[in-house]
């Protein structure tokens, strides 16, 4: 049986960027993927990386080698409540950074981190076997459960990962607008549905965006079930685009099919334990409206990492002490993000008209306390 320093289970952009963060410190890393699949339909996807994100790619030699059109900066960010008064408007530029977040094509990403692992000389990657019992080919100190929210390998160590569904789905699709986006991303937060508009360039280079639609079951799946021009109108209505509409997205048009998710909040009872530990989906999961899933995720694979590299030479790779340093060093930040996007979900999901003023209202009042925003982003671009 081989022998590997850490067996990383999942080649995801968790488990990809795990094991390209491990392999730089000299590690033996056995990387574990899916078996082939048939080719599936055009990825709709689109992750909003924060600055400590793209940070930890340019580190990996990821991020550089992207090409131009995958990755797109926000400048400024609007945000809208049930009233059109009701707003908070974000600014790179008074923040003091070049970009509030980077809109990154998930399929190239993913590419990208699979062609720098075939050139990393310390990673063995190896297919995952149809049973599932890839995890059994190797000897490893350590393993890294980075298999997503549904990982196998987490419920066979009897962890639960306690699941709380919000009966919404996430409606994606890739857009063509009749404006140019400028580096603008639009949300609005509204009961009982959130709407994003995520600034991109292809298919159509600065006007583009991708969609990020969160909707009651119910609701979804009838926007799901009409034709394309139907669908269009309806997210049309949804914005506001008109003839009389001067500042906005301008009028939507789909540049892709649709594509939808079930939304959670979940997280694992324990993220790690003597010689395995869990990142990523596979330990955590919170509702997209903030965007900050991915991002969770990519600072699991930094804070372990770099964990790693700061243990003392007689600690072994799988002890508990040490994986425990990473679990509470990720257990606040992961917490606390998972409650504010549960929290404004459950608030702007109530209908109530006094709940409407009230959440308007303090919309308002955060536009106008600047060090109450700027910490807010700064959050944002830290997480």
């Amino acid at each position: 049986m081989n022998r590997f320093d850490v067996q990383v289970l999942g080649a995801g952009i968790v488990g990809h960027s795990l094991a390209l963060a491990l392999a730089r410190q000299g590690l033996r890393v056995a990387l574990h993927g899916a078996a082939p699949a048939a080719p599936r339909e055009a990825d709709v996807r689109a992750y909003a990386l924060n600055a400590a994100s793209v940070d930890l790619l340019k580190r990996l030699k990821v991020w550089d080698a992207l090409p131009a059109h995958a990755a797109t900066p926000v400048l400024d960010m609007q945000v809208q409540g049930d009233a059109h008064a009701a707003t908070i408007a974000f600014s790179a530029w008074q923040q003091r950074v070049s970009a509030l977040a980077w809109i990154t094509d998930t399929a190239v990403l993913e590419r990208e981190l699979a062609a720098a692992v075939r050139f990393a000389p310390h990673i063995t990657s190896i297919a995952a076997s149809p049973d599932g019992s890839a995890e059994n080919s190797v000897d490893a100190t350590l393993v890294a459960l980075c298999e997503g929210k549904a990982s196998a390998s987490r419920a066979a160590r009897g962890v639960r990962f306690e699941r709380r569904e919000y009966g919404h789905r996430a409606i994606a699709a890739r857009l063509t607008a009749d404006r140019a986006h400028q580096g603008v991303a639009w949300q609005w937060f509204r009961s009982p549905d959130v709407l994003a508009l995520l600034p991109f360039d292809t298919p159509q280079p600065g006007r583009s965006y991708a969609l990020v639609w969160s909707l009651p079951n119910e609701r979804a799946d009838a926007l799901l079930a009409l034709p394309d021009a139907d669908f269009e109108q309806a997210l049309n209505e949804a914005i506001g685009a008109g003839a009389g509409q001067h500042h906005g997205p301008g009028r939507l048009a789909l540049a892709s099919p649709r594509a939808a998710w079930p939304l959670a909040q979940a997280t694992a009872s324990a993220w790690c334990g003597p010689g395995w530990v869990l990142l990523g989906d596979a330990a955590h999961v919170v509702h997209p409206l903030s965007g900050q899933g991915l991002n969770l995720g990519l600072a699991d694979v930094a804070t372990l990492a770099r964990v790693i590299e700061s243990r003392e030479s007689w600690r072994s790779l799988g002890d508990d002490k040490l994986l425990r340093r990473y679990a509470r060093e990720r257990a606040v930040p992961t917490w606390a993000m998972g409650q504010v996007t549960d929290g404004l979900m459950r608030l702007f999901s109530q209908q109530a008209p006094a709940v409407r003023e009230l959440r308007n209202r303090g919309l308002t009042l955060v536009n106008q306390l600047s060090p109450l925003k700027r910490w807010l982003t700064a959050r944002a671009l830290d997480s």
